[in-house]
C-alpha cells in the first residue's frame, strides 16, 4: 500500500499557493481538467520535487449500466502515466443514462448520482471496475459518493456494498468521510456503522471537505470550512486503522493560503487524536486474491439502464419521478443539477455571461428545465446560444449581433481568422452594433 501522507486538491486558482505552501505530501488533480502533453507547469515543478501527483477522475461512471468507455478509460491511462502517479481514483456513480440499451436518448447529469445498492447493481459494478482495472497501468480505487436522495428497495447498507465490491473485485477505496456526513444527514445514515462494515484493509486513502446545510438537506459543496463532525468521522477512521494518505478537497470560493493551511492543520490533528486511541499497531491484514467477476448478464444491465433512465429523465427532463422515490428530494437534486450546469457554463464560456448579463442564469435554468444535457458542457454552451438565438433572444441587437459571431468562432466548420487586422475588425463592428 503506497504511503501518501497529508495532500490537498491541486487546482489551478490555487497553484500557486499549493506549491508554497508546507507539509504537503502530495495533490490529486481532475484527471480530465489535465491535458497529457501540455501538463500545467505547477504540477510540473511538483512532480520535480518529488511530491505525488494523482489523477481523480469524475466521468467514468463506473456505476452506469453501459459498460465503461474505452476512450475515457484510454485517457485516464495517459494522465496516470503522465503524472506517474501509483494509482488512480474514479467514483462509484453514474453520470449518464438512456443510450443503445434502453434505445433512448442518452442523457447526462453533469454530477455523479447514486447507484442503487442492490445485487444487480453490485454486479454490474463489479463488471465494470474490473474492466477498468484492466485497462488502467496502476491500481484504481473507487470513492465513496454523497446523496441527495436513496433508491427504493436497496438491498444492503453502503458498508455492506462497498465491502463486497473490494471482496470481489480487489478494488482499493477511496473513503470521503465527508460523503458519509452528508448521508448521514440527508438518509440517516449512521457513519460509524459504515466504517465497522469496511474492508479498511483496502483503503487506499481518505477525503475530506466542506459543505452546507440548508433546510434540513446538506450539500456537499466543497467550498465551505471543513465542519467539525467531518473531522470527528476522520477521527473515528483514524482510531480503527492509520490512513495511507488524507487530502483536503476545495473547489469553489477559495480561502486566503493560510486557511487552508490551518484546515490542513486540523485534519492532521483529527488523525492524532484517532491514532491514540488505536489499542495497538496491529500488522496490515493481507488482501486476498479477487474473486473472478463473471460477466453482468444482459437482462441485468438492461433493468439497470431503464431505473437509472427513468431516474435521471426525471432529474433533467421534467418527467414524472418514478415509483418509491422522494418526491421533495429529487426535486432538491433537479434544481441542485440546473444550478450546477449553469455554474459550470459560465465557466467554460465565461463570454455567455459578459454578453446576456444578468439575464444569463434566468435564461439559462428555463433553457435547463425543456432541455437536457446530452453531450459535455461545451456542446450545452452552444446549443443554449444556437436556442436562444433561434427563439430572437437575447433582445438587443447587438447582444444578439455578439452572440451570434460568438457562436460561429465556436461551432462553424474552419475556425474564424485570428490575424489582428480581421479581429480587430470584428470587435470595431461589435461596438458599431452596440450602439
Amino acid at each position: 500500500m503506497v504511503r501518501l501522507g497529508t495532500g490537498i486538491g491541486w487546482r489551478p486558482e490555487i497553484a500557486d499557493a499549493v506549491e508554497r505552501m508546507p507539509g504537503v505530501d502530495w495533490v490529486e488533480a481532475v484527471a480530465e481538467n489535465v491535458c497529457p502533453g501540455h501538463l500545467p507547469e505547477s504540477l510540473l515543478r511538483l512532480r520535480e520535487r518529488g511530491v505525488t501527483v494523482v489523477p481523480h477522475g469524475v466521468s467514468l461512471g463506473l456505476g452506469g449500466a453501459e459498460r465503461p468507455d474505452e476512450t475515457r478509460l484510454t485517457a485516464l491511462a495517459e494522465r496516470a502515466e503522465a503524472l506517474g502517479s501509483p494509482l488512480v481514483t474514479e467514483h462509484i456513480a453514474f453520470v449518464r443514462a438512456g443510450g443503445a440499451l434502453t434505445a433512448s436518448p442518452r442523457l447526462e447529469a453533469g454530477h455523479l448520482l447514486p447507484v442503487p445498492r442492490t445485487r444487480d447493481a453490485l454486479d454490474v459494478l463489479c463488471e465494470n471496475v474490473r474492466i477498468a482495472q484492466d485497462a488502467l497501468p496502476v491500481p484504481l480505487a473507487v470513492e465513496n459518493i454523497a446523496a441527495l436522495f436513496s433508491w427504493p428497495g436497496e438491498e444492503m447498507t453502503e458498508g455492506q456494498f462497498l465491502y463486497e465490491l473490494a471482496d470481489r473485485t480487489g478494488v482499493r477505496l477511496l473513503i470521503d468521510v465527508a460523503n458519509l456526513h452528508t448521508n448521514h444527514v440527508n438518509r440517516g445514515e449512521d457513519p460509524a456503522k459504515a466504517l465497522a462494515e469496511l474492508p479498511l484493509e483496502a483503503l487506499a486513502y481518505v477525503h475530506v471537505a466542506g459543505g452546507f446545510e440548508r433546510d434540513g438537506v446538506w450539500h456537499d459543496s466543497h467550498a465551505h470550512p471543513v465542519p467539525r463532525p467531518v473531522l470527528d468521522i476522520l477521527t473515528d477512521l483514524a482510531s480503527r486503522v492509520s490512513p495511507p494518505g488524507v487530502l483536503l478537497e476545495r473547489d469553489e470560493n477559495f480561502p486566503a493560503p493560510e486557511e487552508l493551511e490551518r484546515e490542513l492543520d486540523s485534519i492532521r490533528e483529527a488523525l492524532a487524536t484517532g491514532g491514540v486511541s488505536r489499542t495497538a499497531a496491529l500488522p496490515e491484514p493481507v488482501r486476498t486474491a479477487a474473486r473472478a467477476v463473471p460477466e453482468a448478464p444482459a437482462p441485468v444491465r438492461e433493468r439497470l439502464a431503464l431505473e437509472q433512465t427513468a431516474l435521471l429523465s426525471a432529474l433533467v427532463a421534467g418527467t414524472p419521478a418514478p415509483e418509491g422515490f422522494d418526491r421533495v428530494r429529487l426535486g432538491v437534486q433537479a434544481r441542485a443539477l440546473a444550478a450546477k450546469r449553469a455554474d459550470v457554463v459560465a465557466k467554460v464560456a465565461p463570454e455567455l455571461p459578459v454578453i446576456l448579463g444578468e439575464g444569463y442564469r434566468p435564461a439559462f435554468l428555463a433553457y435547463a428545465q425543456r432541455h437536457p444535457m446530452t453531450g459535455g458542457y461545451r456542446r450545452d454552451a452552444l446549443e443554449f446560444a444556437g436556442r436562444l438565438l433561434a427563439e430572437g433572444r437575447p433582445a438587443d441587437a447587438g447582444a444578439r449581433a455578439e452572440l451570434r459571431e460568438w457562436r460561429q468562432e465556436r461551432s462553424g466548420p474552419k475556425p474564424r481568422s485570428r490575424r489582428p487586422g480581421v479581429r480587430l475588425a470584428r470587435a470595431t463592428r461589435r461596438v458599431l452594433l452596440r450602439r
